[in-house]
């Protein structure tokens, strides 16, 4: 098929929105504590952190003063309710009656790395991995922190071990997408993002990620499609919005591509994508 002049410079020119829309959203920043221990940007179970079901862990504890598997559980509820300090605590005293527990180190690390306290998130899993050096949990969580750093290095030897034992672990090969995808090596990061998604269809992360490669790659077509499996599997996806509406407008249908914008707008006014979108094909 030809392309051309006005197609390949219209190409030329969506192109250097890529490389922004491919970080965007990808990491999210956590806000101050408010009242209560819960933490802004941290998501709620409230069913998780309700008194009954608090109460009822409590109860376990009082009856079972040196279980460390109940301080570890009700550690796990006030996590899931955004209650950081309270969890910490919690895992703090299991650790305290059982020192070998490598979930609960790597708890204790996803609660830190919410809190923003990356380094004693790093320290947490690397214990995790010295007590049971397979245990995967902790490699992607570590491999993770070191990729959002920018420590490409160590993030690929996390990820790369995990895939080594076990390829059936989507994580492992999305995250591992994410950096090739960082690293402007879009084929390399389309197939792990691939075998992501044939390992777990229903996610739609790995869908968005691709379809942000196949637009670096010039190839909109699967990048549409790509994009809409993902704003199906998630509506409230402001990223796939985005996203797909720079399809659409490689595709030369800008009044769709307008569309895509205004929703990924309305979803979070502060999508840069979107906005410089809009300014293009009309609309801001």
């Amino acid at each position: 098929m030809s392309i051309g002049f006005n197609e390949m410079s219209s190409m030329r020119r969506i192109r250097k929105f890529v490389p922004y829309a491919a970080l965007f959203g990808i990491a999210t920043l956590l806000g101050a504590c408010q009242g209560s221990g819960v933490y802004q940007g941290v998501p709620v179970n409230s069913s998780a952190g309700s008194s009954t079901n608090i109460a009822s862990l409590t109860s376990v504890i009082e009856a079972n003063p040196s279980d460390a598997n109940a301080y570890s559980t009700r550690g796990i509820a006030y996590g899931q309710a955004g209650k950081l300090d309270n969890a910490i605590e919690d895992f703090n005293r299991a650790l305290q009656l059982n020192p070998q527990s490598f979930q609960t180190y790597a708890n204790r690390a996803l609660v830190y790395r919410r809190m923003g306290q990356n380094d004693l998130a790093i320290s947490d899993y690397t214990r995790a991995i010295n007590i049971k050096p397979d245990y995967d949990v902790a490699y992607v969580g570590r491999g993770n922190i070191y990729r959002q750093q920018g420590n490409f290095t160590a993030a690929l030897n996390d990820f790369n071990s995990v895939i080594s034992r076990d390829s059936s672990d989507a994580r492992a090969f999305y995250n591992r997408g994410l950096i090739y995808q960082a690293q402007n090596q879009n084929p390399r990061a389309i197939e792990d993002f691939a075998t992501a998604i044939g390992l777990n269809p229903k996610a739609s992360a790995p869908y968005i990620a691709r379809g942000i490669s196949y637009l670096a790659v010039n190839d909109p077509n699967a990048a549409f499609s790509d994009l809409s499996m993902a704003v199906n599997l998630d509506r409230d996806s402001s990223v796939a919005w985005a996203n797909r509406g720079l399809a659409l407008e490689m595709l030369d249908k800008p009044k769709d591509a307008r569309r895509n914008f205004t929703r990924a707008m309305t979803l979070d006014n502060s999508n840069q994508v979107a906005r410089d979108g809009l300014r293009r094909v009309g609309g801001a």
